[in-house]
């Protein structure tokens, strides 16, 4: 079975300086841009993060100090990066966990604004662990009967992932090969935040996952508890995350306003 796109498709990988997206950097981005007609582009930088690279990250991905010492910081390449993905849908492996919250904490301390919210979004790790549950070597091993070369290289990396989930609409046959099913098919569960720390309710309204609130709705915990507020700007969530409580906190006051 055959993907099924209406408008461009990227899938995207990060290396990068360590997990925490409220303190670690991209030192390497890879995207390759799969147009309806079959058509595919690649994008591919390595990036200065402008902090040390822990001695553990390197022997994983192999980009040390040295190798990134000339290159550009990620807010010079900020701009084109969301110009080569804007109007996608997005895929990856272990994205929406790790790829998507970094890649939204490096566009926010660039200023470079991309609205997470509008692409489609195929996390091709879910798919894997729901049928196969292992890695992505045993993955490309298992899904298409070759071993992965140069693991943790980021393009290696993306051109790997886009083999396994054609590899996995080959296989079963209850996968449909549209973005919308797949994205379904692999959402862990909505979040209104990249990091999943505000959920969503059966109403569509947003929650909290986490702290004393678990579970109340974030606009009347706001309204009731004032300086919550600033104390969550403050703490040490990753700047999406903070971004999101803004969001809410500006429409509280503009429905203040109107009443």
């Amino acid at each position: 079975m055959n993907l099924k796109l209406t408008k461009p498709f990227v899938v995207l990988d990060l290396e990068t300086t360590g997990t925490n997206p409220a303190k670690d950097k991209i030192v390497q981005i890879a995207i390759m841009k799969i147009f309806p007609d079959g058509k595919k582009i690649t994008y591919e930088r390595i990036v200065n993060p402008e902090i040390p690279i822990p001695e553990k990250a390197a022997k994983i991905h192999g980009i040390t100090d040295e190798m990134v010492a000339d290159k550009p910081t990620f807010k010079e390449i900020a701009h084109e990066v969301v110009e080569f993905i804007s109007g996608c849908d997005i895929a990856g492996y272990n994205s929406t966990k790790f790829d998507l919250p970094m890649l939204a904490e490096e566009l926010i301390r660039s200023g470079v604004d991309f609205d997470f919210s509008k692409p489609k979004m195929i996390d091709v790790q879910v798919i894997f662990y729901k049928k196969e549950p292992r890695t992505l070597s045993a993955a490309y091993k298992f899904y298409c009967g070759k071993d992965l070369d140069n693991a943790h290289n980021a393009m290696a990396d993306v051109e790997a992932t886009y083999e396994v989930l054609l590899g996995q609409l080959e296989k079963y046959d209850d996968l449909q090969g549209d973005v919308q099913f797949l994205s379904d098919f692999t959402t862990r569960g909505r979040s209104a935040d990249m990091a999943g720390f505000i959920g969503y309710d059966e109403n569509g309204d947003e929650i909290f996952n986490f702290g004393k609130y678990k579970g109340k709705k974030v606009e009347e915990v706001l309204k009731k508890d004032t300086g919550y507020f600033g104390w969550l700007q403050n703490a040490d969530f990753p700047e999406y995350t903070k971004k999101v409580f803004a969001r809410i906190k500006m429409k509280l006051n503009e429905n203040f306003k109107l009443k």
